[in-house]
């Protein structure tokens, strides 16, 4: 009971600061806006894909760049509470490193998942009819996403000492993860080498069945949605298996 009531406090903790951080939600409200109606906009007259709405397009890719941006940030807050001593308390409290891991892991994943559900209402601003059928077929793609990211987050945070190390590691994997992924142009549209290396990226098929979930009959599909499931899971799990052991391993 007392693992289980370890990780209840750590997750209602990553929560609670979440939504106690005012700007950070103004932030998750405004910055969709601006890549929907100013980036979307500009790029909807000049992206040449007939039949398709731009917008409606990249929506999905926000949805997941909201996710990749907040999970990779968040893992910034196990150096925090390293500077704070207060992961040293936790550390040599009687719960598992393991739980501890898992207590702040499902605590950002929250947030993160918060992060993403903000943005659906907009969704209706471009015309997209978002129903409630569409967001219970995309909150279980959006967990699959969502776990994998933050893990990778968790995973650095733990290796890292300073803010500054942090911050360059967390831009050296955002961009190429989120450009690599299809988020804002089409990949049947890209040099083979680009296709290949964004088929290395585990967030192309979270991209992808995300969009075939949101666009429907409008997008063609680049794999099965077994194959996205698939890679998305088997990434989930040697991610969690990787920032494990690295944050068992801190100090």
């Amino acid at each position: 009971m007392s693992e289980l009531r370890g990780i209840y406090t750590l997750w209602l903790r990553e929560v609670k600061k979440f939504l106690r951080e005012k700007p950070r939600l103004l932030n998750a409200i405004c910055q969709p806006l601006l890549w929907l109606f100013i980036f979307g906009t500009g790029m909807r007259f000049s992206s040449g894909m007939p039949g398709i709405n731009y917008q409606e397009f990249i929506f999905p890719g926000l949805v997941v760049q909201a996710m990749l941006f907040t999970a990779m940030f968040m893992g910034v807050s196990v150096i925090w509470d390293r500077e704070f001593g207060f992961l040293k308390e936790i550390l040599v409290s009687p719960i598992s490193r393991t739980s501890v891991f898992l207590g702040k892991m499902l605590g950002v994943s929250t947030d993160v998942m918060i992060q993403g559900i903000i943005i659906f209402p907009f969704a209706y601003l471009i015309g997209i009819p978002v129903t409630v059928f569409m967001v219970f077929e995309a909150l279980p793609l959006m967990i699959l996403i969502t776990t994998g990211l933050v893990c990778i987050g968790l995973t650095f945070a733990s290796l890292m000492k300073s803010f500054e190390g942090f911050g360059l590691i967390q831009t050296f994997i955002n961009l190429p993860m989120f450009f690599l992924s299809g988020a804002l142009f089409p990949l049947a549209n890209v040099p083979i080498w680009l296709q290949w290396a964004s088929y290395l990226n585990p967030l192309t098929y979270g991209v992808d069945a995300l969009r075939t979930v949101m666009m429907g009959d409008t997008w063609v599909q680049l794999f099965p949605m077994e194959l996205d499931i698939l890679v998305l899971v088997c990434f989930d799990i040697i991610m969690f298996i990787i920032g494990k052991t690295a944050f068992c391993r801190t100090e």
